[in-house]
């Protein structure tokens, strides 16, 4: 696979008229997938090695992103959804990777801005149901 320009990688939310817009101005993005395990480790587990439950954990993805602001439209969607504590569709487009869609909630949403700089955000994106994978 060659190498993919992190500008590529999209987040998306879901407008009012069921069409994907692109969260404007995020320069870095980044996605986690996590999943807690399952201690299921006793007195007759082998030498005291742990053992874990396959399966049996909870599965989440996080999206974190930084920007500058530069579309009224998707910041008011984005901050609506936040004040609103409304889990929104998003669609996480990957290069050479796939597409992630699903519902996720906005669990943090910062603003910043310095003396002689542009004013900037960052927000990060907690998944709120199964999400649907894509591979491209």
């Amino acid at each position: 696979m060659a190498a993919q320009r992190g500008r590529d990688m999209l987040i998306k939310i879901r407008n009012d008229q069921n069409a994907f817009v692109t969260v404007a101005g995020l320069r870095t993005k980044s996605l986690k997938f996590g999943a807690k395990t399952i201690d299921i480790t006793d007195s007759g587990s082998e030498e005291a090695w742990r053992e874990l439950l396959p399966g049996a954990g909870i599965k989440s993805i996080e999206i974190s992103g930084a920007g500058i602001f530069k579309d009224g439209a998707s910041d008011a969607l984005v901050r609506t959804s936040f004040f609103n504590q409304t889990a929104e569709t998003y669609e996480i487009i990957i290069p050479d990777f796939g597409t992630i869609t699903g519902l996720f909630l906005i669990s943090a949403l910062n603003y910043a801005g310095s003396y002689q700089g542009e004013a900037s955000y960052e927000l990060v994106l907690v998944s709120a149901g199964k999400p649907v994978f894509a591979a491209l």
